[in-house]
């Protein structure tokens, strides 16, 4: 579909997310992602977060009723060349979405459910509703390997066992699936373009640091492509090459810890 603007030479995409104070995940990173690729960036809340590189403290989650009037608002004005839903902190808000967003649009769900400090951001329903009813709406999925197992309901340790976690995740009614490889082993990130018929593999070298917001941003890369019009392989080429950029030149504030830098050229 292409994106509603009087002006038509601009493309838009839109996040729904949580909100990150730090600026290194949630919303904060898919709106600098979606200006990197070169489209318009819209943003729905679906949760505030007291965090920062190193921790989550605190998240409180929006109430169902605002998040589903956010989107609708969005969509009177407007409407985005492709959807991505990042944390969406429990069941209600997961539903609310469900109804108000139209199935005519390519959907890519990242399935945040672990911060990569290790804070729970999802409960048991919550990852229920991610599996039963967003799953079998998304153009694309977007897990690491943590989430696809969970999605997949089995244990990955090889790049044969991503392969086929990812043909349970289509079976569960997906499009294709991305597994990405920043948790796996070895001198390459290794990530698997899976869908029905085939297979696209992309890797960069390891880097030996985690870094806060890379799932965010890549899932947000690949949404800010593929709302221009590029096909899904060639987006989720162009996103690695970026967010790989970006992990290469990641910051830290006084933690220590990193943050992906996708500013830097």
């Amino acid at each position: 579909m292409t994106p509603q603007f009087q002006n038509k030479e601009y493309f838009s995409a839109l996040s729904i997310a949580g909100s990150d104070p730090s600026g290194g995940a949630g919303v904060q990173m898919d709106l600098k992602m979606f200006s990197m690729t070169g489209v318009w960036g819209m943003a729905v809340i679906t949760a505030l977060t007291a965090q920062n590189a190193a921790k989550v403290t605190g998240s409180w989650p929006i109430e169902p009723k605002i998040v589903k009037t956010q989107i609708q608002t969005v969509f009177e004005d407007m409407t985005p060349g492709a959807v991505k839903t990042g944390m969406l902190a429990n069941s209600r808000i997961i539903k609310a979405v469900d109804k108000a967003l139209p199935t005519t649009i390519p959907l890519v769900v990242d399935p945040v459910m672990v911060s990569t400090s290790g804070y729970r951001l999802l409960d048991e329903d919550a990852v229920r509703d991610i599996r039963e009813t967003l799953t079998p709406r998304a153009h694309l999925i977007t897990p690491n390997i943590p989430e696809a197992e969970i999605l997949a309901n089995m244990t990955i340790s090889c790049e044969e066992e991503m392969l086929i976690a990812g043909k349970n995740i289509i079976d569960l009614g997906a499009q294709q699936v991305i597994i990405k490889g920043g948790h796996g082993t070895g001198n390459e990130a290794i990530d698997l373009l899976i869908r029905k018929n085939d297979v696209s593999r992309f890797t960069h070298a390891r880097l030996p640091y985690d870094v806060h917001g890379s799932g965010c941003a890549f899932s947000a890369a690949i949404t800010g492509y593929i709302a221009q019009g590029f096909d899904d392989a060639h987006a989720c080429e162009k996103a690695k090459d970026l967010i790989s950029n970006g992990i290469k030149h990641a910051i830290s504030g006084t933690s220590g810890f990193k943050m992906i830098q996708p500013l830097y050229r």
